[in-house]
């Protein structure tokens, strides 16, 4: 589509998912066995036909950077990029102080390109959505904003922004992460209508209302809390119905499907959603293909011998690299390059990559970060006492190992 431009936010720190993020930002966190985040979003675009893209850095940027130069590279395409753009303290020194303040510190690129509409997405989300859909709506809304949003149960309410709509879909109330009381959904007391952090604006309006935020000494200089809510009085800011998105090859069960990453255990979850019978997101919908940087390595393997030593994965996914010697793996999430050997047992577990997992090991309900090297016999997940001791664990009981670790040397 020409005069869009499209700017994902991938600046997000995620303290909530550490320590996954000790040494990353949250759109570089490994997820699904091949895949990082930011893949996510990034596909959205691509599949979506929308290949003028800038993703907007800041924490922890090496990780996300060095992903994006193996597997997000466009070239000999005219007016067609994927550019990362690190934090540069365009307008003073100050790193971003709030999303708003991120896109500002970078208007010189907006009015490089010149565009008609500028879509603005959070790169820290797992979810599949045909962009173009969203921008036709707005178009035939003649929005100035327009907003994405998606039901929620009322006790998540205060970790979005709620929002209230008229019968033609126009926003009419806006409150971001209410702590009380927030407005529910008419007919549904449960539920409430919630911001997914993801825009279309027309590209004056962005400009306008940047700049004004700008001057504002006691603005946090965020979407949520300055700028739509001022927006929104003024009339044609409408909000657009994610579970109305349809993406061809997708069954109708799959419609909707949006998960915010942002703790450790909503992080697991989600990857436990790709491996149900019937998965509430495919990876393997031909039409919707999702890319990702992929290593030179040989298929998985799986080693079977006559001493009792059968290598097994059921109902799990195994990337390629890695060697099941002898082990059982269950309901897990294996990726590049993991030497699980012989007489272990792995169930509901999600091991990054680049992993060895030693002879006779039990480890249940846990996630491994990259580089992580087990000894023989080390139980993982079955003792609750033994684990917080030695590992971080989550509210929902996940336990996680970071990067690099040697347990049991």
């Amino acid at each position: 589509m020409s005069g869009i431009l499209s700017m994902i936010l991938a600046g997000g720190e995620g303290t909530r998912l550490s320590p996954l993020t000790g040494i990353r930002a949250k759109p570089a966190v490994p997820f699904g066995g091949n895949y990082r985040i930011i893949d996510f979003v990034l596909n959205n675009f691509v599949n979506s036909d929308l290949l003028q893209i800038f993703v907007l850095t800041q924490f922890k940027s090496h990780s996300l950077m060095k992903h994006m130069s193996r597997a997000w590279q466009v070239s000999g395409l005219t007016n067609r990029f994927i550019d990362p753009i690190p934090a540069q303290m365009q307008t003073g020194k100050n790193w971003y102080m709030g999303t708003a303040d991120a896109i500002y510190q970078n208007l010189h690129l907006i009015r490089g390109l010149d565009p008609e509409h500028v879509c603005i997405f959070g790169g820290d989300h797992i979810y599949k959505m045909d962009v173009r859909q969203m921008i036709n709506y707005h178009h035939n809304k003649e929005a100035v904003l327009t907003v994405a949003a998606i039901p929620v149960h009322i006790s998540e309410a205060d970790q979005f922004g709620i929002i209230e709509i008229d019968e033609s879909g126009r926003m009419i109330g806006f409150e971001e992460k209410p702590k009380e009381d927030p407005k529910t959904i008419p007919g549904r007391p449960d539920m409430c209508l919630a911001s997914m952090g993801n825009y279309v604006f027309e590209a004056k309006t962005l400009v306008n209302s940047l700049e004004e935020d700008a001057e504002q000494v006691d603005s946090k200089h965020d979407f949520g809390h300055d700028i739509i809510p001022k927006l929104y009085p003024q009339g044609k800011v409408y909000v657009y119905d994610f579970s109305t998105n349809v993406i061809r090859g997708e069954p109708d069960y799959a419609r909707g499907y949006w998960r915010d990453v942002g703790t450790i255990d909503a992080y697991f979850e989600a990857n436990m959603d790709l491996i149900q019978i019937q998965p509430p997101i495919n990876l393997y919908n031909k039409f919707w293909p999702l890319r990702s940087y992929h290593p030179a390595v040989p298929p998985a393997k799986f080693v079977h011998d006559e001493t009792n030593r059968t290598g097994q994965a059921i109902s799990s996914m195994v990337a390629a690299g890695s060697i099941i010697s002898g082990a059982i793996i269950y309901n897990s999430i294996i990726g590049h390059n993991v030497h699980i050997h012989s007489h272990s047992y792995v169930e509901k577990c999600v091991i990054m990559g680049n992993n060895d997992i030693g002879e006779g090991c039990r480890i249940r309900r846990a996630i491994i970060d990259k580089d992580v090297q087990i000894a023989p016999g080390t139980v993982i997940g079955e003792d609750p006492e033994s684990d917080r001791k030695r590992f971080h664990v989550s509210e929902g009981g996940i336990v996680v190992i970071p990067k690099g670790t040697k347990i049991g040397f």
